[in-house]
């Protein structure tokens, strides 16, 4: 059954929950990242942009089939997955959330 959610805040700690392998995580923010470049380029050579779904959808899908071994929710909640791979990406980057969320903070000087 699939779950309804009213609200990315409420959709969000769902989205975390689906994301604990630390090497899932490592491609999404990866993919994510090459997003960021390719759209960048993209400004000198716009058929960069063609990349964009490959890059971000490709990173994490394998993250997901291979390493967190579910399915992406992405097809059951497109949009807010979207944006629970762009806030996570922030929240990895101001710290709030961990490469590897099996760290906790006290430890995560440890390698990630």
């Amino acid at each position: 059954m699939k779950e309804k959610y009213t609200s990315f805040k409420q959709f969000y700690p769902y989205y975390l929950l689906e994301h604990v392998n630390p090497v899932c995580r490592k491609l999404h923010f990866l993919g994510t990242l090459g997003v960021i470049i390719l759209i960048i380029i993209s400004f000198f050579n716009t058929s960069f942009l063609l990349l964009v779904p490959l890059c971000g959808y490709g990173f994490a899908w394998i993250g997901h089939f291979f390493f967190e071994k579910n399915q992406p929710a992405t097809f059951k909640h497109p949009m807010y997955s979207l944006i629970g791979d762009w806030v996570m990406f922030k929240d990895i980057i101001i710290g709030k959330e961990l490469l590897n969320p099996n760290l906790t903070k006290g430890n995560s000087n440890e390698k990630n």
